[in-house]
């Protein structure tokens, strides 16, 4: 099969397309025919050689943790999914032609394989700095950085749990974020004063990593109150960097719950081929992304 690897960290010329054996399901795991994959920022945080709440990366090493396909293999005691199903869901290696599964669940109706890939990771860490950041419902939380995939997840996740939101973004997404159920604002010189016209903050996130810790600390008043899941020196300020995965079963079954009752759509902001992956990095790295990119096999 053809798929996307790399032999050392590095920019995203490392990422090379490669043929490969093919991937086959263990005990409880399923293996699909990828029809698509997400793009997510740990994706080049990985191939950069970050140091991520995670396991070391042994090379040379496949990229990729989530995908929407067609179940072709099932592993031992695995129920309740036959082949040919239609899956999103969580894995490894994912920038493939085929891939391997640790959690999946079907894709709601009407769903493409495009928007589906685009939402496992991004709805488990939405649920995820939500519940560490702790707010509640009545209160405001503060998102910088959020017309991205895991911020239009967390604005719409938090509606749906009466939390209000401001959001900023770039000038160009506003709208987008509005949309979206946030009081917006852009991002820049006169940001924080621009966020503290509109209210009174309870607890902020910092999807971006654009060097703002220090700004939400000041505006929640608490840095036990601010999350980061792209600011690595986030710790030193006394600010939890959230990296590890949660539950991914439980973040797809919510997912499945939210989009079948229409209360979360994340839009596609653009396809790729598989053997442009480094140009999807490119983009990805780049910002400014409003929803989603897919790698499209």
């Amino acid at each position: 099969m053809k798929k996307i690897n790399f032999a050392e960290f590095g920019g995203p010329e490392v990422l090379r397309l490669v043929t490969a054996d093919e991937p086959h399901p263990g005990p409880g795991q399923v293996r699909i025919a990828v029809r698509a994959a997400g793009v997510n920022p740990v994706d080049w945080r990985i191939r950069e050689g970050q140091k991520l709440q995670a396991h070391p990366i042994a090379l040379p090493a496949g990229l990729g943790l989530d995908a929407a396909g067609v179940v072709d293999e099932l592993g031992a005691g695995v129920e309740g999914v036959e082949l040919g199903d239609r899956v999103f869901g969580e894995g490894i290696d994912t920038y493939a032609e085929f891939a391997v599964l640790s959690a999946w669940a079907p894709m709601p109706a009407g769903l493409s394989f495009q928007e589906a890939a685009g939402y496992p990771s991004v709805v488990e860490t939405a649920l995820r700095i939500i519940r560490e950041v702790g707010v509640e419902p009545g209160q405001t939380l503060l998102v910088s950085g959020a017309s991205g995939g895991v911020g239009s997840a967390v604005l719409q996740i938090a509606r749906d749990r009466g939390i209000a939101v401001i959001g900023t973004g770039g000038a160009a997404n506003q709208d987008y974020l509005r949309d979206l159920g946030a009081r917006a604002t852009t991002y820049g010189p006169g940001w924080v004063e621009r966020v503290r016209a509109i209210g009174p903050v309870d607890a902020a996130l910092d999807l971006s990593g654009s060097g703002v810790i220090r700004e939400l600390v000041e505006l929640t008043g608490d840095p036990r109150k601010v999350t980061s899941i792209a600011d690595l020196d986030a710790p030193t300020l006394g600010v939890r960097f959230s990296g590890a995965a949660g539950s991914v079963p439980d973040a797809l079954a919510e997912a499945v719950r939210l989009i079948t009752l229409g209360r979360l759509h994340i839009p596609i902001e653009k396809e790729y081929a598989l053997a442009d992956a480094a140009t999807a990095h490119i983009d990805s790295q780049a910002g400014h992304t409003r929803g989603r990119r897919v790698i499209v096999i």
